[in-house]
């Protein structure tokens, strides 16, 4: 079978090694943003914030909350071209939900007079709240939609991505509180281009489990 798309996905592994000489182009740039800005959410709620670490105090920042685990990671901090800290609302209320109704309505999606009833949706944030007002199993849920959507953005790029679910989380979240701004951030991702001469995996075959074993059709 042939088409692009599946050509760009067998492309596609996780980078074990990035090349540090090497640096993603603003234009590639603008366009996985904007991707990640397109990912899709459960009710449009949109429950996240991306931190591009790419100053070398940023770096040094990230590489410092790999001083007491998950080291084999440390090296992402300055050889990947860019880490996004993918992080979601772990509180995700009506206020929140209102700022997506109010852009839907600059946006021509909803008429101003519909508003109201545009919250009939938040029900299924409402479900997914706690009695405390945590709603991190939900709104985590809804990151990784926008971790896979970048995923397949950056293969379409060719450009190499590792996700890292191996970090520091409490050092993490304590070193970027500034621009996390109460969201929680549990999985980075190291995006660049391989170093193919020391990343092992880039020599491996792919390997996924056959169609007959994931697929039923009923």
């Amino acid at each position: 079978m042939t088409n692009q798309i599946l050509e760009d996905l067998n492309w596609r592994k996780t980078s074990k090694q990035q090349d540090k000489t090497k640096r993603i182009s603003e234009d590639d740039l603008a366009v996985f943003f904007e991707s990640l800005r397109l990912s899709a959410s459960s009710i449009n709620s949109q429950p996240w914030r991306f931190v591009v670490i790419e100053s070398d105090a940023a770096r040094e920042r990230f590489s410092q909350t790999f001083e007491h685990k998950f080291q084999f990671n440390q090296k992402h901090a300055f050889d990947a071209s860019q880490i996004i800290l993918f992080a979601y609302n772990p509180r995700y209320n009506r206020d929140n939900y209102a700022e997506v109704v109010d852009k839907m309505i600059t946006d021509g999606r909803i008429k101003a007079e519909g508003r109201e009833g545009a919250f009939g949706g938040f029900m299924f944030a409402e479900l997914n709240t706690d009695e405390n007002g945590d709603t991190s199993c939900w709104t985590k849920a809804q990151l990784y939609l926008a971790l896979g959507n970048a995923l397949h953005t950056l293969a379409r790029l060719k450009i190499a991505a590792t996700p890292l679910e191996g970090i520091d989380t409490d050092l993490v979240n304590s070193a970027f509180a500034a621009e996390l701004g109460g969201y929680q951030c549990d999985v980075a991702l190291a995006i660049g281009y391989s170093d193919t001469e020391q990343d092992f995996n880039a020599s491996l075959p792919k390997s996924r489990r056959s169609m007959e074993s994931i697929l039923v059709r009923v």
